[in-house]
């Protein structure tokens, strides 16, 4: 049993091969547009999730700002951290308590000309809030004005600029999967035009293979491995040419920009893999919907 499935896989491979070799223009064709599309892919990945990481990093330094009343106790400080503490959308350790020395440190290194000839500290302590989300940074600030409690003088999270930065988040993951989308489904369609040419180019053959008992599965064997062989070699081959471009690429990008711990791209091996991966996907999904139209001979 086991030599009868390799016999018959050699022989889908051989069938599959042959029909490459014959229709090699419109396979090459099919093969370049998966190049295309894959390497487009790759680069809306790379880019994609650059600027995905980029937004998430912005909204990570989202943050409320609790400024405390002059008169304010102690006990009634500490109850505005309790407060705090206590709010699920808080992220644990992201409570920083600034005193009035410290805030006018803070001043003078950012506008030392705005304090310069002061005669006493005008600034109020705070307590800096970092949300466990960006998107939660008006909730928490909304929370702690309704909470009226006698500490709080006013509460400050720069609303304008959260919206505008959580804006942007949102168009850039739209953005990023409605081009994968489209490129996915544009190389789809190409690969099926392939084999619909290579079906109609053999549609005698099989009509016969099919009059002397020959399964679906036995037909529709050799042309879903021209398609998963035809979407590997483009795949590839856009890997090896995306690998270039990065390796030639970045570095001039990287000179351009602030390089950022924190905000990085997908690793290429991944990126690799999802091509190569979907390369054979749409070989098959190509192959696939082909077939099941064609070859109800």
């Amino acid at each position: 049993r086991v030599l009868r499935g390799m016999t018959r896989f050699r022989t889908l491979f051989a069938e599959a091969l042959r029909s490459i070799g014959a229709n090699v223009s419109t396979t090459v064709a099919s093969a370049l547009s998966v190049l295309i599309g894959m390497f487009l892919i790759g680069v809306f990945i790379g880019l994609g999730t650059w600027l995905v990481s980029w937004s998430d990093d912005k909204k990570r330094e989202l943050a409320v700002h609790v400024f405390i009343a002059e008169g304010a106790t102690t006990k009634e400080v500490n109850e505005l951290r309790v407060l705090l503490e206590s709010d699920q959308r808080v992220k644990p350790g992201g409570i920083t308590f600034i005193s009035k020395a410290k805030a006018l440190e803070i001043m003078r290194k950012r506008n030392p000309e705005l304090v310069a000839n002061l005669a006493s500290n005008p600034l109020p302590a705070s307590f800096d809030v970092v949300p466990v989300r960006g998107e939660d940074t008006e909730e928490v600030a909304i929370a702690v004005q309704k909470s009226r409690l006698a500490a709080v003088d006013e509460v400050r999270y720069g609303k304008e600029v959260s919206e505008r930065i959580l804006a942007i988040a949102r168009a850039i993951q739209i953005v990023f999967l409605i081009a994968v989308f489209v490129l996915l489904a544009a190389s789809t369609i190409l690969i099926a035009n392939t084999i619909r040419l290579s079906v109609h180019a053999r549609r005698r053959e099989i009509e016969v293979m099919k009059l002397v008992g020959a399964s679906n599965w036995y037909v529709r064997g050799p042309f879903m491995l021209e398609g998963l062989l035809t979407g590997l070699a483009g795949s590839i081959a856009a890997v090896l040419l995306l690998f270039v471009s990065r390796e030639i690429a970045i570095p001039q990008i990287l000179g351009h920009i602030q390089d950022d711990a924190d905000v990085r791209a997908l690793a290429f091996a991944w990126t690799a893999l999802i091509l190569v991966m979907g390369g054979l996907a749409i070989g098959a999904l190509g192959s696939g919907l082909t077939l099941r139209r064609f070859l109800r001979v």
